[in-house]
């Protein structure tokens, strides 16, 4: 009896020091993650909701094909679809992007090493990863679930989104923006309605960032709608920083203002239509011949459209080539400047997300 006692002993004293060592790590991680959110400089709410995300996200493990549950499609574009997933086995809900790629394993792989930053990309303002990995020739990215969208989502909804709200979201992605580059010295590259999501706890975050140069380069043919939002200096090839991002979040802050695609700027009568009185003394204004529309921006999913469908080539011809859009006259004077500054064509000349932060900060209260 006393030969069958030794194994059991010790088999009780190795599960206890299993025990004592997953506590112990378990509590180092948490004492480093709290030390890098006092960092942050958060409020009390957004520290308390990081550390609830981040404590969530320890009981995961590794994902697998397997333990997903589709519930329903939540967004589909050039660079993949999205899915409301339920993770089995934490029970958490979480969306899941699917991205079809024929590559070779050694891209594959790096992909997947890349993505790994984005465990490091910790903020109030950047949606929460879960983890990335490979399954049937698609890349899955397991992210937070934003209950409420895209904002390019909520303006096919509301026809246009209020100045007041618009000042919250300029607040968030310049947090954003800079949280990515002061962090982790990361340019967000794709800068657009559809890449700021919403929840329904008010939170306004950033997602589908450039952490993966080898995901960029192997989805380069898919993005032709990112393209209308890429800044002068980009489509011209020459080399471009965080100043290319505050372009696109300016080019998106006038489509969600006036309900459509800024470029070409709407005339006097489709003004008219969206705002319900005639804008007297605007530039875009002047002008009552019709312009052409970007490609695949149908008129009905953003408030009444006339104009003629133009090619992708003449868009961006026009966005390197003509005058930078502008609000017109209807909106504050406050958020107009701010707009303008984001929508300098030269980037040496466009301003920085900390003289942005300023402007932000007033529009937001005057609005």
């Amino acid at each position: 009896k006393s030969l069958n006692r030794k194994p059991l002993c010790r088999l009780i004293c190795l599960v206890h020091s299993i025990h004592f060592s997953v506590c112990v790590c378990v509590r180092t991680n948490l004492e480093a993650l709290q030390k890098k959110l006092e960092e942050l400089e958060l409020d009390e709410q957004q520290k308390k909701r990081l550390e609830a995300f981040l404590t969530q996200k320890q009981k995961v493990g590794e994902l697998k094909d397997d333990d997903f549950e589709k519930i329903c499609e939540l967004g589909a574009g050039n660079g993949g679809v999205v899915f409301k997933v339920l993770h089995r086995p934490s029970g958490f809900i979480m969306a899941r992007k699917l991205i079809h790629l024929e590559i070779k394993p050694a891209i594959r792989n790096q992909i997947i090493r890349e993505l790994q930053v984005l465990h490091e990309c910790n903020s109030p303002y950047i949606v929460g990863f879960y983890g990335a990995f490979y399954s049937d020739g698609e890349i899955s990215i397991c992210m937070e679930n934003m209950d409420g969208g895209s904002l390019d989502q909520c303006l096919k909804k509301a026809g246009k989104i209020p100045e007041q709200i618009l000042g919250k979201v300029s607040i968030a992605v310049i947090k954003g923006l800079s949280y990515l580059r002061e962090k982790h010295k990361i340019m967000h590259r794709d800068v657009k309605p559809s890449n700021i999501l919403v929840n329904s706890r008010g939170e306004i975050k950033l997602c589908d960032f450039g952490v993966s140069g080898q995901l960029i380069d192997s989805m380069a043919n898919s993005f032709v709608g990112t393209r209308s939002y890429m800044s002068p200096e980009r489509l011209q090839g020459t080399h471009y920083s965080v100043q290319s991002d505050i372009w696109s979040m300016g080019l998106s802050l006038v489509e969600m203002a006036i309900g459509r695609f800024p470029i070409p700027p709407p005339d006097a009568k489709e003004l008219e239509q969206i705002f319900g009185q005639p804008l007297e003394g605007d530039p875009s204004a002047c002008d009552a011949s019709p312009k052409p529309r970007p490609p695949g921006r149908p008129g009905s999913s953003y408030g009444p459209d006339s104009r003629p469908p133009m090619a992708i080539f003449e868009l961006l011809d026009y966005i390197v080539n003509e005058p930078p859009p502008k609000l017109p006259s209807i909106f504050g004077t406050e958020f107009q400047d701010f707009v303008n500054k984001c929508l300098v064509k030269n980037p040496a000349e466009r301003a920085d997300l900390k003289q942005l932060m300023v402007g932000t900060i007033m529009f937001s209260q005057s609005s």
